[in-house]
Parts: C-alpha cells; sequence; structure tokens
C-alpha cells in the first residue's frame, strides 16, 4: 500500500486521530467512521420507527452483510451465518456434529484455541478423545503426521490457522487436502486470518470456518462469521432452533437448507450494518494489499524487536502472520502490557488459558502480542520501539 493509501486509512479512522498507537489489532481493530455511522443510522432508523418495525431495512442490510462475507471467502453468500462470537459460532457448528459416542477422535493441532478444546468437553465426557497432531521441524501441524494418524474413528480434525500465541501460519490448504481425501470433516478457526490473510474456502477444502468480526475485519464486537461448506450442511443438527432457523412449514419445523440454520430471529441489525460496512471497505481495499502491508510492517517490527537486548521472539513456522509474540527479560506480559497503555500504546497479552496445549509445551506462561494492520506506520513503529527500549533501560 502506498503512503497516500495509508494515510486515507487513517484519516477514515477515529482511533488513529485519538494519540493512541495501536498494536491489538488480533485483540480487536480500529472501526472506520463509515463503520460507526453504518452501526448509528440503523440505531436511530429503529428509534424514529419502531425497532421491530425497522427489521424490514435492517435485514437488507443483513443480507448486503452475507454477500460482502461471501465474497472476502470466495463462497456462496447462502453458506454464510452470522453469530455474537466466534466462540459461539465454533461452539455452535461443533455441538450439531453430535451425539458423540465412545471411541470417537478429534485431532487438533498443538496450538488449538482454549475456547474450543472447552466446547468439546462435552464430546469428551460422552467417550471421544481429543488427540494432537503432531508438529514438524518449524513447529507447524505436519499434514504427513496427520495422515499417519487417520482410521475410522476420527469424526473430526480441527485446525487454528493463525495461532492467538504467535506469528504461525498453519498449512491449512495442505490439512484440507488431507481431510477431503479422507472424507473427514474438517473444521478451521480462522479468527487471526480473516481479513488479515486472502481466505479462499475452495482451495481450503474446508467443511466449517469462522472468524471474529472484531479483528483484522475492523468491525464491532458481538459479530462473527460462520461459513459452513452446502454440501456438509446436512451433517449438522443445531440443538438451539427458532422460528427463524427453523421455521413452520405444512410438515412442521424444518431446519433451514442453507447456513442460516445456525441464526435466530433475534440479531442485533445495526452491529451488522456495521460488520456489512466492514466486509465492503476490506473488499474494496482488496486483501492481497492488506496482507502484504501486514507483512511488510510485521518484518520490520521483528527486525526492530532483534536488536533490543532481553526481548526474545516466540515464532514458529517457516512463514509469518501480523502477530509477533515476544517476552521481555525481567517484565511480566500483563505488566508490560500495563505500562504501555499509559503510555498510549495498545498491545496484547494471552497467558496459558488461550492456547493452553502449545504455551505448555513450549514452556510459557504467558506472552506479550504486537498485532499489525495497514493502519499502523513507521511511526508508530519507531514510538513502539523507543518505548520497549525506554522500559528496558
Amino acid at each position: 500500500m502506498s503512503p497516500l493509501d495509508v494515510q486515507q486509512l487513517r484519516e477514515a479512522t477515529p482511533g488513529c486521530q485519538s494519540g493512541i498507537v495501536h498494536f491489538n489489532h488480533a485483540g480487536a481493530s480500529l472501526p472506520s467512521q463509515a463503520t460507526l455511522d453504518a452501526i448509528i443510522e440503523q440505531l436511530q432508523h429503529e428509534a424514529r420507527h419502531g425497532p421491530m418495525e425497522a427489521g424490514e431495512q435492517g435485514a437488507v442490510l443483513v443480507e448486503n452483510a452475507r454477500r460482502a462475507a461471501g465474497q472476502l471467502l470466495n463462497a456462496p453468500p447462502s453458506s454464510i451465518a452470522f453469530a455474537s462470537s466466534g466462540s459461539t459460532a465454533w461452539s455452535m457448528a461443533f455441538q450439531a456434529l453430535g451425539p458423540w459416542r465412545p471411541g470417537e477422535r478429534i485431532l487438533v493441532g498443538r496450538h488449538e484455541w482454549g475456547g474450543n478444546l472447552a466446547s468439546m468437553e462435552l464430546a469428551v465426557q460422552a467417550g471421544a478423545r481429543v488427540e494432537v497432531i503432531p508438529c514438524d521441524a518449524t513447529g507447524a501441524v505436519c499434514p504427513v503426521a496427520l495422515e499417519a494418524m487417520l482410521d475410522t474413528k476420527v469424526k473430526l480434525i480441527d485446525l487454528a490457522w493463525l495461532p492467538a500465541n504467535g506469528g504461525l501460519i498453519n498449512p491449512a490448504q495442505a490439512i484440507g487436502e488431507v481431510a477431503r481425501r479422507h472424507a473427514i470433516p474438517y473444521f478451521i478457526d480462522a479468527g487471526q486470518a480473516v481479513g488479515q490473510v486472502p481466505v479462499d474456502v475452495q482451495a481450503l477444502q474446508c467443511d466449517v470456518l469462522k472468524s471474529a468480526g472484531r479483528k483484522h475485519l475492523r468491525g464491532p464486537r458481538g459479530t462473527a462469521l460462520l461459513y459452513v461448506r452446502p454440501d456438509f450442511l446436512a451433517h449438522l443438527n443445531p440443538a438451539q432452533r427458532d422460528v427463524f432457523s427453523a421455521p413452520w412449514t405444512a410438515d412442521g419445523f424444518d431446519l433451514r437448507n442453507d447456513a442460516r440454520r445456525f441464526e435466530t430471529s433475534e440479531a442485533s441489525f445495526a452491529l451488522l450494518a456495521g460488520l456489512g460496512n466492514a466486509l465492503q471497505e476490506i473488499n474494496r481495499l482488496g486483501i492481497e494489499q492488506v496482507w502484504e502491508s501486514v507483512s511488510q510492517t510485521s518484518t520490520r517490527i521483528r527486525a526492530a524487536l532483534g536488536q533490543i537486548p532481553g526481548i526474545s521472539l516466540h515464532d514458529l513456522g517457516s512463514t509469518h502472520s501480523g502477530l509477533i509474540a515476544f517476552n521481555l527479560a525481567g517484565w511480566d506480559s500483563f505488566e508490560l502490557k500495563r505500562r504501555l497503555g499509559l503510555k498510549g500504546i495498545n498491545i496484547g497479552a494471552n497467558g496459558v488459558a488461550y492456547t493452553p496445549l502449545d504455551m505448555q509445551a513450549r514452556g510459557l506462561n504467558s506472552i506479550a502480542r504486537i498485532s499489525v494492520s495497514p493502519l499502523n506506520t513507521d511511526d508508530d513503529v519507531e514510538v513502539l520501539m523507543k518505548a520497549l527500549g525506554e522500559l528496558n533501560d
């Protein structure tokens, strides 16, 4: 992206005018003014005309968002559902795979998100087993090792594509090829991928993919995307149903034949209006441009961190995302986050619970995390490095 492109993005984003240096886009990024306006406009419409009466306009905005999400993921709009969070979306799809039986196996990467592992507990209580796919020499999930694990008891392969605790980019497409060859359901947690890297669900060959709206998409909190491959929909039987997801017909209550079987009649049209605007913005900008910008900036940050004594980087894999996990000697990660916040610099910090299998395997109690966006400039990087250098003195 050119300096002019970045300047225009920043001018359209109130958070960039506030004096804050924001490097916590993997937690939640900064929305544009247009996204805020879309939310407020729908709320005003509901206030003036009645919340229920404004539903017709709200439904149009939701379908606009669905089309924009489909464009971003290379998916038909009918394969997209909206949820209140990425964890909720993933859990609904996972529970819809049931019932689970003794001896069934769930294969996960070592970097699995803690919330997904928590959702698997009901399956474990029913007798299923969660097993970890070995890593290759770089620390990424190994497709060859995965294939060697497969048998008729494997009911699900689940992958955290870009884990929350570092810069790893797992080989999601290669894992998908293995899953498809053996006709095993394949879920992708793309919470840190959608809006940061190009995502093509056809190439990934996944059956389910989820992502939050608040992260790299720059949408509002309380929104998330759920993709379900149309041919896989018949394998999913959601426990949560209402008059929207399972409308009354002459033959009784029938589940919808598209991804909306995971939605309900009650949704925030205002938030989804904001998400729709954010999706349209990233489609106009181009995800390839976004990824190139993120990659360049994060490469500069990694190089600069390497020049600060006491900094240890925790990257895995051969290529790296815009999530940079590190520790500074003598500092607790959460205290480091707090102290930088007092200087007007936002970063993230993660404990063991977020990615417990990987954190324990690497002996990490916590990590500080810088996460990058096209909104970040060289000046932002300089401010961050200066502050880290001062704290290290």
